[in-house]
């Protein structure tokens, strides 16, 4: 299996506005046949491009009808609004009751250059805008109330910081022990 590292809250490279894919050539469906792969063995049902290190406006998603690619999406329109708890690859093992826009109007292109133009809401509008904030540079975190983003930053520098003995809070998932 071809698959890539899931970069993890703390990496520069999440906080970084992508770029327009300018070809969509053979070198851009490999990328996203290795980004299916990747987000399937996560497993997750979204993956943005620059989450595996590529700076590219590109992201991959199955809502459970099959994978689909998206390059260079733009969100034109958005509608009311729907709470819904939401995890993050990027941000493994944590998931917040966050409210987005209930209903979405998407549109960029398929691997043959095609335009794609969807009308989503609810969970598959959910995919696209929280794919959209990675290509925004934009992490699940700072979709969080203040006392939320608190507690979740204590709980990710806990993550990172090396300890010694048990693991009390359960949640030593970034270190190799």
């Amino acid at each position: 299996m071809n698959t890539l590292p899931i970069r993890l809250y703390g990496d520069p490279v999440l906080r970084q506005v992508t770029t327009p894919i300018v070809d969509i050539d053979g070198k851009v469906a490999a990328l996203a046949d290795t980004m299916i792969e990747t987000m399937y063995e996560a497993p997750g049902s979204g993956l943005a491009a620059n989450q595996v290190g590529v700076q590219k406006r590109l992201f991959v998603y199955d809502k459970g009808d099959g994978p689909v690619v998206v390059v260079n999406p733009v969100i034109v329109e958005s509608d009311g609004e729907w709470t819904f708890e939401e995890g993050c690859l990027s941000v493994p093992g944590l998931s917040w009751e966050i409210t987005r826009a209930n209903s979405i109007h998407l549109v960029g292109y398929d691997l043959d250059g095609n335009e794609i133009d969807v009308e989503a809401d609810e969970y598959e509008g959910r995919i696209f805008q929280h794919e959209m904030d990675h290509l925004d540079g934009v992490l699940l975190i700072e979709r969080l109330d203040d006392d939320q983003r608190k507690e979740a930053k204590k709980i990710l520098r806990r993550r990172t910081m090396p300890t010694s003995g048990s693991d009390p809070d359960g949640l030593r998932l970034l270190r190799d022990d």
